[in-house]
């Protein structure tokens, strides 16, 4: 399929447009679409011609579902590791161009956002949800960890409310999305067009205040104090203890969604969301994320994930390190080693 059949860039008068035309694959975000989206706010950045720049994605299911990880699996498979980590590079740097931007950029996360999606979204200087927004980190899930700088935004989450939804890959509707710091306001889906038709002709954000209503009540509110507790502890393995050890349907619930996880994922996610809350900026989560994903294929469990939960679909993963109790120090030391003359280069182009 060529690359026009998968995203619509353009000009509306000082507004820079993006749309994802993918819909019937939930504007799954394919590698040709990341560098698309770069070499577009890469130039409208030094034309300065855009004051404003608008993403959104077509149809009414998704924003944008995650990343298109059929190639991944497949170069993976073979044990060809240099795509996926080319892929890695370029989309990261990406996601610290859009945190980085010096011009705002609005995001219309409606409906599906999840894993590549919250990337090119949740960076945003504006970030909007509808009653239709679903957004996840359900990477510990197929072996991957919370990436596309997702951990800065985890690391900064109430409390320990980051732990919480790196481990369990939990999915927030809009009320819990602006709670974490993944979205900052709710609008209603049905105003999405004359919203968009407003900063198209204006290119001006106060367009935004509009448009903007209540947040539903996030439903993890209620359980902040419990998450508090048990995702406070100093492991992924002590969190599920405490919680297995909770007799309350809310603990036993939430250790059966970690214990469905990548055991070597869960205790590395957890890990890299403690270290970037002590370095927090997007070049520093980055920087740890690739780590990881660099040996995700080599070194890690992310092809077996894939594997079972989305070309197989048996969902039963055979996971080489299982369960979390066996994942040692030293595993998780050498999945998010210092890469050396690899590590993450945020100044390339393409």
């Amino acid at each position: 399929m060529a690359l026009a059949d998968d995203i619509s860039i353009r000009r509306t008068g000082k507004t820079g447009r993006i749309t994802l035309t993918r819909p019937k694959a939930l504007n799954a975000l394919t590698y040709e679409m990341c560098l698309a989206i770069e070499k577009a706010v890469d130039d409208w950045v030094e034309a300065g011609d855009v004051n404003l720049i608008l993403i959104d994605g077509e149809g009414e299911k998704a924003f944008c579902a995650g990343g298109d990880i059929a190639d991944l699996y497949a170069s993976g498979r073979s044990e060809d590791y240099a795509f996926g980590r080319r892929f890695w590079s370029d989309e990261y740097r990406l996601n610290a161009k859009l945190a980085n931007l010096a011009i705002p950029y609005v995001a219309l996360m409606d409906g599906i956002t999840m894993g590549g999606g919250v990337g090119i979204s949740a960076h945003g200087s504006d970030r909007i949800v509808t009653e239709r927004s679903m957004i996840a980190m359900p990477e510990c899930g197929i072996g991957l960890i919370p990436d596309v700088g997702g951990s800065l935004i985890l690391a900064g989450a109430p409390g320990h409310l980051g732990e919480y939804l790196a481990l369990t890959g939990y999915r927030m509707g809009p009320g819990d999305a602006v709670l974490s710091g993944f979205a900052d306001v709710q609008m209603d889906s049905a105003d999405m067009p004359a919203l968009v038709l407003q900063l198209e002709e204006t290119a001006d954000l106060a367009a935004l205040a509009g448009f903007a209503g209540p947040a539903e009540a996030p439903a993890l509110a209620p359980h902040l104090d419990a998450i508090n507790h048990h995702f406070g502890k100093e492991t992924a393995l002590s969190c599920l203890q405490s919680l297995e050890a909770d007799g309350s349907e809310w603990a036993q619930k939430t250790a059966t969604l970690i214990r469905r996880a990548c055991p070597l994922s869960v205790a590395c996610a957890f890990e890299i969301v403690r270290r970037v809350r002590e370095n927090p900026s997007i070049e520093n989560a980055l920087k740890e994320e690739y780590r990881f994903t660099y040996r995700s294929m080599s070194d890690g469990e992310f092809v077996e994930g894939v594997r079972a939960q989305i070309i197989d679909k048996d969902r039963n993963p055979q996971w080489r390190t299982a369960p979390l109790e066996k994942v040692t120090e030293e595993q998780i030391a050498a999945m998010l080693a210092p890469l050396n003359e690899n590590e993450l280069d945020l100044a390339g182009g393409n």
